[in-house]
This record gives C-alpha cells, sequence and structure tokens, in this order.
C-alpha cells in the first residue's frame, strides 16, 4: 500500500517571520528559539529544529473540511524551512520516536475511523488503514500532545 506524507507549504508562514514580535503577539503567535532536539517539530520540514534555531508556535487549521471535525491546533514552523518536505512509503523524522494518533477521514472529510501508533508500528497503522477503500486520507497527530503533525495521502 503506498502512501505519501508530505509537509505544510512554507510560503504560508514565511512572511510571519518577518514580523516583530508585538506584531506576532497580537495575531496570537509566539517567536521561540529551539532548546533541545527533540521538542520543536517543524510542520514544513518534517524535521525537529536544532537548538538555537528560531520557530514560530501557531494555532493552524489543519482540517478545514466543513464537518463537524474540522481541526485547528498548535504547530511549530522553522524560520529555515524553505521547502515542504515529502516522503513515499516512509516516515519522516518527527514521527520516530513518538507515539502517533492517526485519524482516518473519507473523502468528505468525515472521520471514519483511528488508530494509535506505539512502538515503531507507524508505517504498518498507514498501512492497514489504507487498507479500507472508504479511507481518503488520514492526519497524523502526535499522540501526546495532540498537536497535528502531517498529512498522509494514498498513494496512486
Amino acid at each position: 500500500m503506498s502512501f505519501t506524507i508530505t509537509g505544510l507549504s512554507p510560503a504560508e508562514f514565511a512572511p510571519l517571520f518577518a514580523l516583530s514580535d508585538e506584531e506576532l503577539e497580537r495575531r496570537g503567535i509566539i517567536r521561540k528559539t529551539a532548546t533541545s532536539k527533540p521538542g520543536f517539530p517543524c510542520r514544513v520540514t518534517l524535521e525537529d529544529a536544532e537548538p538555537g534555531e528560531t520557530v514560530l508556535l501557531l494555532n493552524y487549521e489543519s482540517h478545514k473540511a466543513e464537518t463537524p471535525y474540522r481541526s485547528s491546533y498548535a504547530i511549530y514552523v522553522r524560520e529555515s524551512a524553505s521547502e515542504a518536505a515529502t516522503y513515499e512509503n516512509e516516515l519522516p523524522p518527527v514521527f520516530q520516536g513518538r507515539p502517533m494518533a492517526f485519524r482516518h477521514f473519507n473523502e468528505d472529510g468525515h472521520l471514519i475511523g483511528a488508530s494509535l501508533a506505539l512502538h515503531g508500528d507507524a508505517k504498518e497503522k498507514i498501512e492497514e488503514a489504507f487498507s479500507n477503500s472508504a479511507v481518503a486520507y488520514i492526519h497524523a497527530h502526535n499522540a501526546a500532545h495532540g498537536c497535528f503533525a502531517a498529512e498522509i495521502k494514498r498513494g496512486d
């Protein structure tokens, strides 16, 4: 079962880094410096920021479907993120060593299932979800903190 995991487009976030801390605060965004790795998972590069890197912590609407399952939550984005990462049939670094919650959606954006990956079984859980032909895409979230990690699309 093939699948693709893609980071968010950096174009949406790049202009925010030019704003002052006061302007960011008015938008509910916080500029931070990464202090540890792991700990500041970037949703563009799908890697943890290196200590010392500048990141923004902001609310992001990850599921824009016009359903009760519309969703937004806090994410980190690295200032150095210039290109969205893409992983074909493999897991990005931010999935490694973290319990992941997978929400399975149909083409209309309705939740039709969910699964939890704990001990290195994330790829298996993704493939298992896509074995159900009604699953159009999966949203991965960090199970502990609940933040959106990435969208996973069924392969061709």
